[in-house]
Order: structure tokens, then C-alpha cells, then sequence
């Protein structure tokens, strides 16, 4: 068995040492522009150039080091057809990505952000607590992920909301769907977690009009994909006092221009990209056990659905 492996980032070496202690059985080689790879049966990959699409046209699946998968979805018909692409479930992401939201929930709710600002201005000042009733958290997107971080914050007794495509039930939590629901659950929603994927139809979802729809002094966290919001509405927002502060961990564009106004915004905590790290033996472990089940005829989780665009 042979396994074709591209990392965008060059770090191929560990990964190597990792597919050979736990799927000795493949031979892993590293993809090099310009070198003619020999036929292969799988390969991973992460954001791999367009050179390396002609590859890939006779293995048996296509296995992406990350659970978003637009980095690929985004060459279209140029991908090859009918060869499945299977993204990466938890594989360690998902406490990761709990932790960073939970932070930041908890920051807004005590107001550890409005205390930072005032001892920076040399303040002491009290301000009146939030009441955890009034202070309701919307899920946007409750996969995998969201369903962790929705887990995550069920024990603080805030009022949690989910939102999905197709409809969901989740003990302790307002769930609403479709188009038809959005409104609906944005309306009632205090501290807005996106999570959901970057596809044609969430692209700039987050707009002028759905982020105003968000209860008055509302509160944004963004772990998923930068292009989900307009940025030019969200700073308007923020400006205007509707939404009070935002923490952002994605990015239109990345890394984040210099000369990008959210770095003037004090209202806008920044991270760079740093959510849920991919970690690299649980990834390796989890791609190796679904190529063991593929090599025995058996089904995998995580096929991407192309169409949906996760």
C-alpha cells in the first residue's frame, strides 16, 4: 500500500514517523513538486497546490488534516471525480476548540475585557454583573465540534441555541434549522459561536442584517472561517454599540494585514488561527484506522459531501 502525503507547511517528518509505527504496512511518500510521484492508493493532504490534483486521479480516497475542508472543495470540477475526500472528525480538535470558546464566553459574561480596559487606564470600578439569563449562547453549526463546545457550556447554566441545516435535537438546548429558523435563532441569541463550514452558501452569512438581528449588545466568537463574516458590517457594529465586542480567530484573509482596521478595534480580541491545532498523532491514528477499514471493505465516517460542501 502506498500513500501519497503533502503537508503545505513542509513538516512531512514526523508525519512519516507516525504513519510507519502505526500503519506499518504503507509505504508513505512524501509529495515534491516536480518529481513524478508513482502510482498510489491514498493520499493526505492539507491545502495541496493544484500541481498535485493530476496525482490524485487514481487513488481510492483523499484524506484532508483538517475538518474544514474549502481548501479543497475550492478547486471544483478541477478535483478528481468520484474519488471520495474524507476530512477529519475530533482528532483532539475538539476540547481544544471548547476551551477557546468557553474562555471566551466566560470573559465576556464577568467582563474581564471591560476590567482589563480599565486598569490599563488605571480604574477601579465595579461594574454590575451580567445576568446568566439574559446572557442566551447560539451555536451556529452544531457538528462534531459544535456539539463539544455546546457540551462544554451546558454546565454553567447559560440558555444555549443551536442552529443547523437539517433539524437536530439536543438535550438542554433551543435547536432551530433552515432558513426558516435563522432569524428566529439569531433574534434570541446575546453570544454568537460560529462554527459552521465555509461553503457558496455561508460565505459572508454574517452580515449587516444577521448581525444586527443578534440581541442588542450582543457578543461575536469566531472559531470557523473568516469569509463567513463581512468584516466591513461587523466593524460598523461594533462602532455603533449593537455588538459589543467580538473575539475572532479566523481570518478573510491570513495572516492578518497590518494595516487591517481590526487591529485598531479594542473592542476585537485576535488570535491567529490558533482555535483547535490539528494534532498530529491523533490525526495520523484516526486517518490510519479509516484506511485499515477501507483496505477491508468496510465503511468510513467523514466522507465530505461535495455538494454540501462538508
Amino acid at each position: 500500500m502506498r500513500i501519497l502525503l503533502h503537508r503545505s507547511s513542509g513538516d512531512v517528518e514526523a508525519w512519516l514517523a507516525d504513519f510507519a509505527e502505526l500503519l506499518p504496512e504503507a509505504e508513505v511518500l512524501p509529495w515534491r513538486e516536480g518529481e513524478k510521484a508513482p502510482p498510489c492508493d491514498y493520499a493526505v493532504v492539507w491545502m495541496p497546490p493544484a500541481a498535485m490534483l493530476r496525482e490524485l486521479s487514481e487513488v481510492r480516497a483523499i484524506f484532508n488534516c483538517g475538518a474544514g475542508v474549502d481548501a479543497l472543495l475550492k478547486f471544483g470540477d478541477a478535483l478528481p471525480p468520484g474519488i471520495p475526500l474524507v476530512r477529519l472528525g475530533d482528532a483532539g480538535m475538539g476540547v481544544q476548540m471548547a476551551e477557546y470558546v468557553l474562555h471566551a464566553v466566560l470573559r465576556y459574561f464577568r467582563r474581564f475585557d471591560e476590567y482589563e480596559a480599565q486598569a490599563k487606564n488605571g480604574q477601579w470600578r465595579p461594574l454590575p454583573q451580567h445576568r446568566k439569563e439574559d446572557f442566551s449562547i447560539g451555536v451556529l453549526g452544531m457538528g462534531v465540534l459544535g456539539r463539544r463546545v455546546l457540551d462544554a457550556l451546558a454546565p454553567f447554566g447559560f440558555p444555549l441555541r443551536g442552529w443547523s441545516r437539517g433539524q437536530k435535537e439536543v438535550p438542554g438546548v433551543e435547536c432551530f434549522s433552515g432558513d426558516d429558523g435563522l432569524d428566529a435563532f439569531l433574534g434570541g441569541t446575546r453570544v454568537l459561536v460560529c462554527m459552521l463550514p465555509l461553503t457558496d452558501d455561508t460565505a459572508n452569512l454574517l452580515d449587516r442584517a444577521r448581525l444586527g438581528a443578534l440581541r442588542p449588545y450582543a457578543y461575536l466568537i469566531n472559531v470557523a472561517r473568516g469569509a463567513l463574516v463581512a468584516e466591513p458590517d461587523l466593524l460598523m457594529l461594533i462602532k455603533s454599540g449593537h455588538i459589543a465586542a467580538a473575539t475572532l480567530d479566523v481570518f478573510r484573509n491570513e495572516p492578518l494585514p497590518a494595516q487591517h482596521p481590526f487591529w485598531q478595534e479594542g473592542r476585537i480580541t485576535l488570535t491567529p488561527h490558533i482555535a483547535a491545532l490539528t494534532q498530529r498523532r491523533e490525526s495520523v491514528a484516526q486517518i490510519a484506522a479509516k484506511i485499515e477499514r477501507l483496505e477491508a471493505g468496510l465503511p468510513i465516517a467523514d466522507v465530505v459531501d461535495r455538494g454540501a460542501g462538508y
